[in-house]
């Protein structure tokens, strides 16, 4: 099953990695992993139905203590400091430097993705909020995303990338302004590869946006595909999303691959649907996401990934605390606490 914007999909009929199938015909769901694996799930019976309220000890997430951290704070703020010697040397002006959690999953037979989604519903309202349901083909996630990777409609297609993360709107700095700046010239070029030339535009800037605990800056890039293009290009054009890489992207991604030693998976990848019937999609960036992975050594666990953009102006510690903002209030609701935690084991 999957559930995304206010409709519940079931009656599962095709999983194809093929992006064209995008372009073909009925309801997909979608999960494109950071690494480049690709998901597409056509449903057919796609109704209206409102989020599941959370029912009492239906979801039994891991114990608080037991989440654990693929960076430890001493690696963290290493890589931070080795990614500002990459941009000291010219290599890279941006790059995102991330982390995964992990934590057992205290009764994994009854553990389902769509319970955790009616937590996140109630505690972490999010626009781009949902599940997709695939145990046999090991997808199970549940994201609580407030950014958009794609969003089509018809020929138009438009992105909204976030850079600069704080308590309020007051703990924004100059170089949360610049980072958004830079991601947006990237996610231009990126779209200016699969759009009509001169369509690519910038609606918004900078602006700043709400969500619980924290707040964002948002910006918004809009173009119009260019004729016999399609979901494949889009995927090919833009992916990964340049807010969680860096910038240029290339650079960004060998630096990634250097400093972080466990794949994100669905974490910063993409997460939606797509209705092929009505040439219509939204994506989101993969970011405030869960995902039950079953086939680790150890058993089953619930992963969560956090991660922050890392330029010159970066201080190791604030970036540190700044993963630790992004990700206390969603590992609280999936422990079952009422707080936030204080943070994960270093």
């Amino acid at each position: 099953m999957a559930r995304f914007g206010g409709l519940l999909a079931t009656d599962l009929r095709d999983v194809t990695t093929d992006p064209a199938a995008l372009d073909s015909t009925g309801w997909w769901a979608v999960v494109a992993d950071f690494e480049g694996g690709l998901t597409c799930a056509r449903f057919g019976d796609v109704r209206p139905c409102r989020p599941p309220a959370p029912v009492p000890g239906r979801w039994r997430g891991p114990a608080p203590e037991q989440w654990t951290s693929s960076l430890d704070r001493a690696a963290y703020t290493a890589g931070v400091r080795r990614i500002r010697e990459h941009i000291a040397a010219g290599e890279v002006y941006q790059a995102n430097l991330c982390r995964v959690l992990s934590a057992p999953l205290p009764d994994p037979s009854t553990a389902d993705v769509d319970d955790l989604t009616a937590l996140l519903a109630r505690g972490n309202p999010a626009p781009y909020a949902g599940t997709v349901r695939l145990p046999a083909h090991g997808v199970e996630v549940a994201t609580a995303s407030p950014e958009l990777y794609l969003r089509r409609s018809g020929r138009t297609v438009e992105s909204g990338p976030i850079k600069g993360t704080g308590r309020t709107a007051e703990d924004l700095l100059e170089k949360d302004h610049a980072e958004n700046v830079m991601i947006v010239d990237l996610v231009r070029n990126d779209l200016g590869r699969v759009c009509a030339t001169g369509s690519v535009t910038v609606p918004a800037l900078c602006a700043v946006e709400p969500h619980p605990g924290l707040v964002h800056l948002v910006s918004t890039v809009r173009g119009e595909i260019a004729p016999g293009a399609g979901w494949a290009e889009l995927f090919t054009a833009t992916f990964p999303p340049g807010s969680v890489t860096g910038a240029p992207k290339a650079s960004a991604l060998e630096i990634i691959e250097a400093l972080e030693p466990a794949p994100r998976g669905p974490y910063c990848g993409g997460i939606g649907w797509v209705d092929a019937d009505r040439g219509t999609g939204e994506l989101a960036v993969g970011i405030r996401t869960f995902w039950i992975d079953r086939a680790g050594p150890g058993g089953p666990v619930l992963r969560f990934g956090t991660g922050a953009g890392i330029t010159w102006g970066s201080d190791p510690e604030r970036e540190w605390a700044e993963t630790e903002l992004k990700a206390s209030r969603l590992l609280a609701i999936a422990s079952g606490a009422h707080e936030p935690l204080e943070g994960t084991k270093r």
